[in-house]
């Protein structure tokens, strides 16, 4: 059965096809002046949750096309996630390194915390200059830079000079200003509702 209150006239679906043809053309123009393509600085920050879940899903897209990923992990260190597991089955196309030990009320060790910092920016730095590598996520990056574990100037510096065509994510909450100040695309995160509040534990497949 179907409902006339949903029917369109004659004149709406005329006037609706002019609008939408006028938004085509006017977006075609923009789009058209878009001609520059290359690799991006990408800040995922904000206390809401998919800083990493964003990053990660950009992973599986550019593996989709054919292109290497690198991924270090600055906090979360060993944890079995799901997307570990996943992007293990593409090992030529995502090199991924989980050198964190944690957050640092965890390990309770400035030096140990720190250390760990250096060798996984060793790590970042190594794959953002070698050429193989089409983008490089930094994860928990801006937690590291908060607690003054790696040095912001080195950082910012790296970024800059990185490679023009490679693309380098970096998630984590609170991203310094002077980042998001060089950054191509920011986004942030908002919470509005968490079950943690409630009670609820991080489960598999939606935290990890």
């Amino acid at each position: 059965m179907i409902d006339e209150a949903t029917q369109s006239t004659e004149e709406e679906v005329r006037r609706h096809a002019e609008k939408m043809a006028k938004k085509k053309a006017a977006r075609d123009k923009i789009i058209a002046t878009k001609t520059e393509e290359r690799g991006l600085i990408i800040v995922h920050t904000g206390k809401g949750k998919g800083k990493t879940t964003a990053a990660m899903g950009m992973a599986i897209r550019c593996i989709g096309h054919g292109m290497k990923v690198g991924i270090v992990q600055f906090v979360k260190g060993v944890w079995e996630t799901g997307e570990r597991q996943v992007l293990a089955a593409y090992p030529d196309l995502c090199v991924m390194q989980a050198m964190g030990e944690g957050f640092t009320w965890d390990t309770q060790d400035l030096q140990r915390d720190k250390a760990a910092a250096r060798r996984a920016f060793e790590a970042a730095k190594a794959m953002i200059a070698d050429s193989s590598f089409r983008m490089v996520i930094l994860d928990e990056l801006n937690i590291v830079l908060r607690y003054g574990y790696l040095p912001l100037d080195e950082v910012l510096a790296t970024l800059r000079d990185k490679p023009r065509d490679v693309h380098v994510v970096v998630t984590g909450r609170n991203a310094k200003e002077e980042l998001i100040e060089i950054a191509d695309l920011v986004t942030e995160m908002t919470l509005v509702k968490h079950p943690f509040r409630g009670g609820v534990k991080a489960q598999a497949g939606v935290e990890f």
